[in-house]
């Protein structure tokens, strides 16, 4: 069952807290967590009832050694090759998830591109442009942020190319 709710502020994860302070305007949306679930993008899709264009997953990856967050849709996977030519590298391969939540400081199925422990360099999908809003993890299993792609490319400092595959 989803649960939406206006702007998020003072008690909340990171990522709401990181939107507030910067005066975007955004939507939370919570859903109850399946933690059986194989997939967490296909699961928000799911319970938000959402295209899955619309809702983007974060994934973290190796950019010749260095931690890079790639945010792409959930209808899709992230091509690797595409997002290390992004940040001007040779080599992509997905991060370790323990190295992966060590950084942002969230679990693996709830890492935010906002309001990360560590803030790393992050390629936001160029079919983002596309939405009037986006959906991303909001820094917790069962909890999604909507918000313009423009404001999620400022927040995050992102660069934005294709770096998605259907």
């Amino acid at each position: 069952m989803a649960k939406k709710k206006r702007q998020g502020g003072a008690g909340g994860t990171p990522a709401t807290v990181a939107a507030s302070a910067a005066g975007v305007r955004f939507t939370l949306h919570a859903y109850d967590h399946d933690p059986g679930t194989a997939s967490f993008g296909e699961e928000a899709v799911s319970a938000l009832g959402n295209d899955p264009r619309r809702v983007f997953k974060t994934l973290v990856a190796e950019v010749d050694g260095a931690l890079t967050v790639a945010v792409v849709p959930v209808a899709g996977s992230l091509d690797l090759k595409a997002l290390a030519a992004a940040v001007g590298g040779k080599r992509a391969v997905m991060a370790d998830p323990a190295a992966a939540e060590r950084t942002t400081g969230y679990v693996r199925g709830g890492i935010s591109p906002l309001g990360q422990r560590k803030r790393l360099p992050t390629v936001l999908d160029a079919s983002a442009a596309g939405h009037e809003t986006v959906f991303v993890s909001a820094g917790r299993r069962g909890l999604e942020i909507e918000l313009a792609p423009a404001d999620l490319a400022a927040l995050t400092s992102a660069v934005t190319a294709p770096i998605g595959r259907d």
